[in-house]
């Protein structure tokens, strides 16, 4: 009994971790291309110029301005909308994702060699990246995952089929 109480919560980080994963891998194809068109922009390389010319001390502070404000606004938009104010909620969600995209995105990038010259950054960042890789091996291994790509890859392929109708 006692091992089953103990085991409620990792299996709970669990299911969390793995859905974050599962939502970054849909909104990836979406938001990836959004980020490196940002990225292009004048004021964009401009701002990385300046934020990598700081010492790595400056540029963690600049990280962590930002996140402490857009991550407790997701939690919040998503509170917001399971409460009935799903206009709100959305928006909310919306903007929080959008800054952190534009903002903490090119914040990390620009400032992420010297921030890895931390050595507890550095350690977080392959921890989460090798949970990511174990999280993604286990779904992308699953029968819901594999049926998902197969239905993925039969609607890119009538959209492609549509799309060479439309230009003849």
């Amino acid at each position: 009994m006692l091992r089953l109480l103990t085991s409620i919560p990792r299996l709970l980080f669990e299911a969390v971790i793995a859905l974050i994963v599962v939502l970054d891998e849909l909104a990836r194809p979406v938001y990836r291309p959004l980020i490196a068109a940002v990225a292009r922009w004048r004021l964009m390389r401009r701002f990385e110029a300046w934020v990598a010319g700081h010492g790595r001390l400056a540029i963690l502070i600049l990280l962590a301005v930002p996140l402490a404000i857009v991550e407790p606004m997701k939690f919040l938009a998503v509170i917001w909308a399971a409460r009935g104010h799903y206009v709100t909620g959305t928006l909310a969600l919306g903007l929080a994702y959008l800054a952190s995209f534009v903002v903490v995105e090119r914040i990390y990038s620009a400032g992420k060699p010297k921030l890895m010259t931390f050595p507890w950054f550095a350690w977080g960042v392959g921890l989460m990246l090798a949970v990511r890789a174990v999280v993604l091996e286990r779904l992308r291994a699953s029968p819901l995952w594999q049926g998902g790509a197969r239905l993925a890859a039969r609607l890119r392929a009538a959209f492609a089929r549509f799309r060479a109708g439309a230009e003849r």
